[in-house]
C-alpha cells in the first residue's frame, strides 16, 4: 500500500517472524545500517537503543547514493518520537546540533500470530517546512526505498538470530 496524495508514504507487508524479533530490529540504531534501503547510512556509533519518546540517536549518512545533495559523510540526530513496545517505533531526522527537519520514518507492527508480523514501514513529510520544500524535490525517500528496506528487515528478521 502507498499513500502519496497526502505527505505520508507507507508499505505494508506481512514477515514470518514474531513481532518482538522484528521491534528489537527497527528499534535498534546498529539495526538501521543493515534495514535501510537508501544506501545512505554507512556507519552508526555504538549508541544505546532507545527506551522511550525523545531519546536520541546518532546516524552517520551519506546522500551520495541518492544523487540528490552533494552534501558527503554528515551525521544526523534522530529523536525518538513513537515507542510502544512491540507495536511502533518512528523518529524525527535533524542535524546534529540542530531541531529536527520534520521528516519522520518508522515501523507499525501488528501480530497475526505468535509466528506472523504485518510490518508497516513510512515516511511522512508533512511537518517539513516549506523552506526545507523549497531547497529539496520532495518526497525524499521514493517507494523503491522503502521495499528495499523491508526486504532487508525480512531477511534479517527470518535468518539466524544475532549473537548481541
Amino acid at each position: 500500500m502507498t499513500d502519496t496524495e497526502t505527505d505520508r508514504m507507507s508499505i505494508t507487508r506481512r514477515i514470518a517472524a514474531p513481532v518482538e524479533r522484528i521491534f528489537a530490529l527497527v528499534s535498534s540504531p546498529q539495526g538501521h545500517v543493515d534495514i535501510d534501503g537508501s544506501g545512505m547510512l554507512v556507519a552508526t556509533d555504538d549508541a544505546d537503543t532507545p527506551h522511550a519518546v525523545g531519546d536520541t540517536f546518532e546516524m552517520h549518512m551519506d546522500r551520495e547514493p541518492l544523487g540528490d545533495l552533494p552534501l558527503g559523510r554528515y551525521t544526523v540526530c534522530n529523536t525518538v518520537t513513537v515507542f510502544e513496545q512491540d507495536r511502533e517505533f518512528a523518529w524525527t531526522v535533524g542535524a546534529v546540533g540542530r531541531t529536527p527537519i520534520g521528516h519522520v520514518y518508522g515501523y507499525r507492527l501488528e501480530p497475526v500470530d505468535e509466528a506472523t508480523t504485518d510490518v508497516t514501514s513510512y515516511y511522512d513529510w508533512s511537518a517539513i517546512s516549506d523552506k526545507w520544500r523549497e531547497r529539496v524535490s520532495w518526497p525524499v525517500v521514493p517507494k523503491e526505498m522503502l521495499e528495499a528496506s523491508l526486504d532487508n528487515l525480512e531477511r534479517l528478521a527470518t535468518g539466524p538470530a544475532r549473537e548481541t
